[in-house]
């Protein structure tokens, strides 16, 4: 990472550099700041933060995290999911809002916690036979259409368009999928065109490569006859995913600015409002 990252709330602080605030228990972790959206105005640093969840934070972490001074954790877990997982690990007092993204309906979302969590993955055999990949690819196209999905996804905007909740962090269990459309949400409202958010989603694979092997090695040696390549497609973000939720927004609504209104019921006053705090 480079850059700098303004910490502490809104308009105080001191100026952090982003090697400072790595954390190592949350390798994807990245500020969404330096890129270029609306009339060529740059996303502010330290303002937006995309992280998984924060249960495996070491305490070496905490000051770090003590530095980026988040004034909103955004969670897009079920119960179900943080009932199973440590708990956040968070510093200060940041105003924590649940806004579950999950269907019951799509098991592929159980089976990212277990490969998280190191669960028995014996029930999941079935997904796999059908194809993990496909699987993933339409969890992209239900976070276009999902009540629960355009639910959360929009209220998540409208809290990041408030100066009383930023630095705002946001995260879901690998912050990957719904952290990553979420990304891609924000980052389109703000201005930021497709090939840079395309770039920033891609990120997450070598900043998580070391966390996979261990995953994989751990999975191997409970279960030597594991079939890695069912696996992998949950560990990781693939052009293709990203692509069925695209191609689901145009199907549903023609263009992206119409699924912000229409889908998750963003209005220009709201869009106007995040480009205020958060474009330089």
């Amino acid at each position: 990472m480079c850059g700098t990252l303004y910490a502490g709330r809104a308009g105080e602080g001191r100026a952090v550099s982003e090697r400072e605030w790595e954390l190592v228990g949350a390798p994807n972790a990245r500020d969404l700041g330096g890129l270029v959206g609306a009339d060529g105005r740059r996303v502010r640093y330290g303002r937006l933060l995309r992280t998984p969840a924060l249960g495996r934070l070491t305490d070496e972490d905490l000051p770090v995290l003590g530095k980026l001074g988040p004034s909103c954790v955004v969670d897009l877990r079920d119960r179900s999911e943080i009932e199973v997982a440590p708990a956040d690990r968070l510093v200060g007092d940041p105003r924590q809002v649940h806004l579950p993204v999950h269907d019951p309906e799509h098991p592929v979302f159980t089976y990212v916690s277990a490969v998280l969590l190191g669960h028995d993955l014996g029930a999941y055999a079935e997904l796999a036979r059908q194809g993990t990949p496909a699987a993933m690819a339409g969890i992209y196209r239900w976070f276009v259409t999902g009540e629960s999905a355009r639910a959360g996804f929009g209220a998540a905007v409208r809290l990041a368009a408030r100066a009383e909740n930023l630095p705002l962090v946001y995260h879901c269990s690998a912050g990957k999928d719904r952290t990553g459309w979420l990304t891609v949400v924000l980052l389109t409202a703000l201005g930021v065109d497709e090939a840079a958010i395309r770039e920033e989603y891609l990120r997450n694979n070598p900043l998580t490569e070391s966390l996979r092997a261990v995953i994989v090695e751990a999975m191997r040696r409970r279960q030597p006859e594991l079939d890695v390549e069912a696996v992998l497609p949950v560990l990781e973000v693939r052009p293709e995913y990203l692509d069925a939720g695209y191609d689901e927004v145009r199907r549903v609504h023609g263009s992206f600015g119409a699924y912000l209104r229409d889908g998750l019921g963003l209005t220009d006053e709201v869009i106007g409002a995040l480009r205020a705090q958060l474009l330089e």
